[in-house]
Order: C-alpha cells, then structure tokens, then sequence
C-alpha cells in the first residue's frame, strides 16, 4: 500500500545511535530512582529500547496527526530478550540472597519449595503444586521457568477419556517459599520470595514511560490507588499473631550482617549489604487493613543498591490470601491495578497501544503486530 502524507515520516529504530541529541537512557531512569525498575533496567540494551520508546511517546503526543514508521530489528529485538532474561534472572538471585539472609537471621534451619498456582485452561479452574527444589535450581533457573516447566508436563482431564477433553495449564503465579524445619523464637511459619511475571514486568515499563503515578494522582476517580505500582521483587514473612508481625518488623529494622554472613549466601560485603535500609513502611493491621481485608505491614528497602518490598503478615490473613488465590473468585491486587490501567487506556489510547507494543515485542514476536492511527509497525532483519 502507497501513503500520501504531508507531514514527514518518521522512522524509529531500537538503538540509540540512529537519533542525535537525546538524553541517555540512565539520566532518564535516574530522574525515577526511587522506583524499583531502576533495579531491572540497566543492561545496555533494554535501556536503548525502553528510553526510544520514550522519545516515540513524545513525538506520538506532539504529533499525534503524523505518519510515524516504526522499524524494529530482528536481531536486536532477540538480543534484547536475551538481556531481559539475563535480568530477571541477576534480579531474581539478589532476592533470594536477600531471602536467604533473612532466614538464616530468623530460624535455623528451612527447606526450599516451589509453589506452583496454575489455571486449566479449558475450565478456568486453579490448583496449587508444591515441588521441593535445591539451591542450585533456585539460582540457575527464572522462577517464572520453574512453574511453567512443570505445567508443560502436565495434562487435565477435565470429564471424560475423550483425547479432545484434556486440557494444558497455564501459571496464574509461581512463589519459592523457604520453610522452617523447627520452631523459631519469632514463630515464623515461612518466609516467601515473588517476582512478578513477565508481562507484569513489561506493563510497569509502560506505567514508568507514561508516569502512571502522576496520571492516577492528578485524575480525582483514580487517586486512591496512588502508588500502586511499586513492587517487583517481594519478600513476604509469615508469622503467628499480629504482636508477632511487630517483633519481626523491628528486628528487621536492626538487623547488621557481618562479611561472614553475607559470603555464607554469596553476597558482596559491604555498606550497602550489611543492613537494609528502610525508605518506607506502612502498618495495614487491625483497623488501619485494607478495603479488601489484607493486612500486614509493608516496608520498601534498599539492600545492595536495589530496591524490594518486604511484608510481615500474620498467618491467618496469609492462609486467606492464598486461599483466594486459588479459586475463581479471585480478585487480588493484580486485578485492581489491571482495572486502573484499563481506565488510563480507555481515556488514552496511546497508552493502551504502548500495553499492546510491548506484549508483542516481548511475548509474542510471532504475531500480528498492534495497530494505532498513523502508526506502521516492521519487523526487519
């Protein structure tokens, strides 16, 4: 098909080198430090992609009536996904070094376990699968590759022999959980580490590029879920009763780990790993919990120069919690962020395309790509 247009066509490519005069990756990243994408966005590519694709959206905002012919390379585009794994993967081992310090603080000894929350998808049913794993397998795999590679085993009969009703899976979430093997003098009945799906990961690229916070802060429907979009990396401690919660959370507080510590689970001594620093904590117990009824107090820390979220929450909202997360009622926080975004993309479609662009570039290459007004999308070698 032949274009007429009378405004210029711009063509974008996923490097850097191809526009002058932008400003790099970082100094736009370092402008949202606080967030906790800083920690997964600093391989060199995935910072050439993520921040192009914040020039696109000025331009698209500037120009929205212009022809804008977007090129993305093949080659790169897989060099980038390499690189998004390599992150996720350095990002997932800092929290399980962190979870594992923690643990060794707390009780004395635990086994390691992959929780498995998986979806039939012919029926839409949950199920819970619970696998013990070694060290090894926790740092050498994604934990996002520990479930999907079990539910890739498996098949469900969802009613009869008939062939056509078995049913494959898919992984609705995957946690590792640390179990202790005694009792421990804070009652911990586990500690749990989470990271956040891909495609979740992707969806907080767009929040960042689009600055979702200010979008939900200025707009008087959305404000209540400020902020909302923080988490990443997570670290949940499952303990007793709420007196229990509080003990922890100071020892948390308190907690100074010596070099001999840190190289027992192969962390880097230093200043920024001897203790965490706390930059925010939140109490959600009793009368201060949540519309939906979670509770527990929330902290942002900084360890090793990266930024997670550690919960200390009482065993009887954890087993609510995890029971919901299991049935199809389920409507967890996932899903309140999921409708926040749905309401900034219906009042910017742009917004809504970005969602539709990255899913495609990083989940599903092999599709059709998305369409938006004025946009042309390829593919190139």
């Amino acid at each position: 098909m032949i274009h007429t247009h009378t405004k210029p066509i711009i063509e974008v490519f996923p490097h850097l080198d191809d526009v002058a005069n932008e400003v790099s990756a970082e100094a736009f990243f370092l402008k949202n430090s606080d967030s906790p994408l800083w920690m997964v966005t600093r391989e060199p590519r995935l910072n050439e992609l993520v921040t192009k694709l914040q020039h696109l959206r000025v331009r698209l905002m500037n120009d929205p009536e212009g022809f804008h012919r977007i090129y993305f390379s093949k080659s790169e585009l897989e060099e980038v996904r390499n690189d998004f794994a390599k992150m996720i993967l350095r990002g997932e081992e800092g929290l399980h070094r962190l979870s594992h310090l923690i643990c060794n603080s707390f009780v004395n000894s635990y086994q390691l376990r992959s929780v498995i929350f998986g979806e039939v998808d012919k029926t839409k049913k949950r199920f819970t699968l619970n696998l013990d794993i070694t060290p090894d397998e926790l740092y050498s795999t994604p934990d996002i590759d520990l479930g999907t590679r079990q539910l890739n085993r498996l098949r469900f009969n969802i009613g009869t022999t008939d062939n056509e009703n078995w049913s494959s899976a898919s992984l609705v979430a995957n946690t590792i959980d640390y179990l202790p093997t005694e009792p421990n003098e804070y009652k911990i009945h586990r500690i749990i580490s989470r990271i956040k799906a891909e495609e979740e990961i992707w969806n907080k690229v767009v929040d960042e590029i689009f600055n979702l916070d200010s979008i939900v802060v200025r707009d008087k429907k959305l404000r209540q879920f400020s902020r909302f979009v923080k988490d990443i990396f997570g670290v949940k401690i499952v303990v007793g009763e709420d007196e229990d919660v509080y003990r922890v959370q100071h020892a948390l507080s308190q907690l100074r780990w010596s070099d001999e510590a840190l190289e027992t689970v192969g962390a880097p001594p230093g200043p920024t790993t001897r203790t965490l620093e706390l930059v925010e904590v939140k109490d959600y117990l009793g009368r201060r919990r949540k519309q939906s009824g979670w509770e527990a107090v929330k902290s942002v820390v900084r360890w090793n120069d990266k930024t997670f979220e550690i919960q200390v929450q009482p065993l009887r909202n954890f087993l609510r919690e995890r029971e919901l997360l299991t049935k199809e009622s389920h409507t967890s926080f996932k899903h309140e962020r999921e409708r926040v975004r749905e309401q900034v993309a219906q009042r910017l479609p742009l917004f809504h395309f970005y969602q539709e662009l990255l899913r495609w570039l990083f989940l599903f290459p092999n599709t059709p790509p998305p369409q938006y007004h004025q946009i042309h999308l390829q593919l190139v070698d």
